[in-house]
């Protein structure tokens, strides 16, 4: 079955272009769940083909991820919070904890979009809660961009890879889920290294803050002693 879909969906990409990977990220990107592993791949091996252009590939796929995102963004700006709001008892979820979720994205909502963008599922969900908090739509697009176009590179490579090794359809789908894998492993260390840079920033812009604050406190020398002896 899966080997079927792997064809109709080259086909499709070969036939509508550009245009179909677009709009088959953009699927991908908002709430319905169709992974992207199915659509990049055989894009890239249709590249190595010479049928297609990788970098064109990328800025397709990227742009149809995008266009996904938005969609899920103002979705969630629109009708999550009236509807957290009139249904968060039956979730369980409580009007502080939603307070307090959405303080935490508008605080950390542009790492929290760039790591998401190359975690499994989380990538398709990261954009409601930002539309919920009503992150600023700039850093919204710019960081779901850096997140989603490594994530479309390194989809496409794995297809342009197997292409050139002309792997044969057969294998194909087993061995994009196989190199999938390795790649979000080996992100994993990127991620973890994004998280400790961004937490010593965080750190030191707090601590040098507090210093300012403590240093603006400081009278100058007699200034309140003369005022209170005259």
């Amino acid at each position: 079955m899966i080997h079927t879909a792997i064809t109709w969906l080259t086909d499709v990409i070969f036939r509508l272009g550009y245009v179909g990977i677009t709009l088959l990220m953009a699927l991908e990107s908002s709430l319905v769940p169709f992974p992207s592993e199915v659509v990049l791949p055989p894009a890239g091996y249709l590249a190595a083909q010479g049928r297609m252009s990788v970098p064109l590939v990328v800025g397709a796929g990227l742009l149809g991820s995008m266009i996904g995102a938005l969609f899920n963004y103002f979705l969630a700006a629109k009708l999550g919070r009236p509807l957290l709001h009139k249904y968060g008892t039956y979730l369980l979820i409580k009007e502080a904890k939603l307070v307090r979720a959405e303080e935490f994205f508008r605080r950390h909502g542009a790492i929290s979009m760039f790591i998401g963008r190359l975690i499994p599922v989380i990538r398709q969900l990261i954009s409601l809660p930002a539309g919920v908090a009503k992150m600023r739509l700039d850093l919204f697009a710019i960081y779901t961009a850096l997140g989603a176009g490594i994530w479309c590179a390194i989809l496409t490579y794995i297809g342009w890879y197997l292409g050139r090794h002309a792997t044969v359809v057969a294998e194909f789908d087993q061995l994009v889920a196989q190199y999938a894998g390795r790649a979000t492993l080996a992100l994993a260390p990127l991620v973890a290294i994004v998280i400790v840079v961004y937490v010593l920033r965080q750190r030191s812009r707090k601590r040098r803050s507090s210093e300012d604050g403590d240093s603006s406190g400081i009278s100058e020398p007699g200034s309140v002693e003369d005022r209170a002896g005259e």
